[in-house]
């Protein structure tokens, strides 16, 4: 089966095929561009590079949050145009899944986590056990130090990836009480080659939408939205 990944969900824009246990070709950018210059370009050049007809594809697997409000809705829209367009089937994949399958088979805490600002963290734990991710917390928004009490509680090691961490390294180093690592810069991003092999592995679940019902899971209002409240509330 081949299943084309999306991620936009964060700072890194990416897109990938995978062919069963190949990797056929990914694209990632991590750099100063907005996700609706990239995406669509960068599909383009891997179909091009592999010849690959977007017909041939059997599903779609998109990060589906949470994360940037902005990139979530691009890397949604993108996704659900083909779905539409290809009469393909859609796989949400929660960004943070992705994040953690990088990691495949850490004997420590997985422990992705996204800068959500305001000293807080989109985050979930996750632990490798017969070569799948299982959760030891699931995904929410957190302060960092709520985080780092949790993580001391389990008392086991854990490994951080996201971009969350180029924010908060220094947090956690001071007030981790377990022993702690940081992912390496070829697995501490996004990577759609990882929504497209978690994808595959939950379309063989039956894990699947159509395009029509994909939503991505923003997992807390924007800051719009709270900004509204508040001024109701005042």
């Amino acid at each position: 089966m081949k299943v084309l990944g999306l991620d936009s969900s964060g700072l890194v824009a990416s897109v990938a095929i995978v062919e069963d246990d190949n990797l056929l070709a990914e694209y990632t950018v991590n750099y100063k561009k907005t996700h609706s210059q990239t995406l669509l370009p960068m599909l383009d050049e891997i179909s091009r590079m592999i010849q690959l007809d977007l017909d041939t594809v059997d599903a779609i697997a998109v990060a589906a949050g949470p994360g940037s409000f902005t990139g979530l809705r691009i890397g949604s829209a993108t996704a659900k145009g083909l779905g539409l367009a290809l009469k393909k089937p859609m796989i949400p994949v929660p960004t943070l899944d992705a994040l953690a399958y990088n990691i495949y088979d850490s004997q420590a805490l997985i422990c992705p986590i996204m800068d959500a600002r305001r000293n807080q963290v989109y985050t979930a734990v996750y632990t490798c056990r017969q070569g799948r991710l299982c959760n030891e917390m699931k995904a929410c928004a957190m302060g960092i130090r709520d985080l780092l009490e949790k993580l001391n509680e389990l008392g086991r090691p854990a490994v951080f990836l996201g971009d969350g961490v180029c924010v908060y390294r220094d947090v956690i180093l001071e007030n981790a009480g377990i022993e702690v690592s940081f992912a390496p810069a070829h697995v501490n991003k996004q990577r759609a080659s990882s929504v497209a092999a978690l994808g595959l592995t939950y379309l063989q679940e039956g894990r699947q939408v159509t395009a029509a019902d994909f939503r991505p899971d923003y997992l807390r209002k924007s800051q719009a939205e709270r900004e509204r409240e508040e001024k109701e509330k005042s």
